[in-house]
């Protein structure tokens, strides 16, 4: 079978198509919230309970800007585990956007009296919007689970062409693409925690605030290093990284703000976000570690070449043009590495 180029397939062009309209139709929906609440409250819009509005927006557009790349990456590099993590992370939109409408609903009703001159009046004009939002999500949802089967259909081969038909070659690294898509929704998620305590609920003058703005290069290098680690296999570099996961895990200690009664005020319009963000965070840093290590105990096994492989820099892979019934020579090798040519009829 021949390898289809980008947007080559009706599959291929639906998918990245739905996710870019449902983002364009939900971050319209999320920007007129922001937009209505903003000219109703006018210069008391930086009050504690409307700072989850412009924190939600900005959430919704890092999250489709970041679907729409990795989606459009998973369709570049044929990678089905990948798409497979975009349908689980649409899935997880659908939860955000209707959390969204609860803490919307709080902000507005829980402001103090002079935020707003009537916060019913307020809460009907947005009430539309916020319910079209996760309806958008969700209906795209089942659309991207239509394309994906087919998508698996035309991918699911493409892992043979990498790695070959060996079944320990292929379990490796399948683990492997699970690490370094793990990685990246750890980037995703650590992005929206972080997002969220600096523009919704940390004081600039706060000792919390600091520490959380010199955690952003040390969780990003982190996750750069592990990244060039596993597909290098620099043996000191993987397991710096994956010993800093340890304490990068620590993160989890926030859920006691958010609930404790000396500090639970400063998230009373974030808390629930901010929780299923956390949690998240922590179960994607904990499978990351636990795959990380899989992966790091897989060094020096024969796979190095084809995790330095890239099907669409890589012609070795790319069977060159033959009209119906002609014979073509496809490199084979159960490593991933072209040996002798072998024969095949397509």
């Amino acid at each position: 079978m021949a390898v289809e180029p980008l947007f080559g397939t009706r599959a291929q062009k639906a998918f990245i198509i739905t996710i870019a309209i449902q983002a364009v139709v939900v971050v319209t929906m999320v920007a007129l919230t922001f937009g209505m609440v903003q000219a109703d409250v006018g210069t008391t819009f930086t009050e504690l309970g409307y700072k989850t509005l412009p924190c939600y927006l900005a959430l919704f557009i890092l999250a489709e800007i970041f679907e729409l790349a990795m989606a459009f990456d998973a369709l570049r590099l044929r990678n089905i585990i990948q798409l497979m993590g975009i349908v689980l992370f649409h899935g997880a939109l659908i939860v955000f956007s209707a959390l969204q409408f609860h803490e919307t609903h709080v902000a507005i009703f829980n402001c103090e009296p002079y935020c707003v001159t009537d916060p019913n009046q307020l809460w009907n004009k947005v009430e539309r919007f916020l319910i079209v939002a996760p309806c958008i999500v969700a209906a795209s949802w089942l659309f991207l689970l239509f394309w994906i089967k087919q998508l698996y259909a035309e991918f699911g081969w493409v892992i043979f062409h990498v790695v070959g038909a060996n079944p320990k070659f292929k379990s490796m690294y399948q683990f492997y693409q699970i690490f370094i898509c793990l990685l990246k929704f750890d980037f995703f998620c650590f992005v929206g925690v972080t997002m969220q305590l600096l523009i919704v609920v940390l004081s600039k003058d706060s000792a919390e605030f600091g520490v959380t703005i010199a955690a952003i290069p040390v969780v990003l290098l982190l996750l750069a290093g592990c990244t060039r680690a596993v597909k290098h296999e620099v043996k000191w570099l993987m397991a710096i990284s994956l010993t800093l996961m340890l304490p990068a895990m620590s993160y989890l200690y926030k859920l006691d703000r958010f609930y404790a009664p000396s500090s639970k005020a400063q998230y009373v319009s974030t808390r629930a976000t901010l929780t299923v963000f956390t949690v998240v965070a922590f179960l994607l840093l904990s499978a990351s570690l636990v795959i990380g290590i899989k992966c790091f105990l897989d060094f020096d096994k024969g796979l190095y070449e084809s995790k330095a492989h890239d099907l669409n820099r890589d012609s070795r892979y790319l069977p060159t043009p033959k009209t119906p019934g002609e014979m073509s020579e496809v490199p084979y090798s159960p490593g991933g590495a072209p040996l002798q040519p072998q024969i095949s009829i397509e």
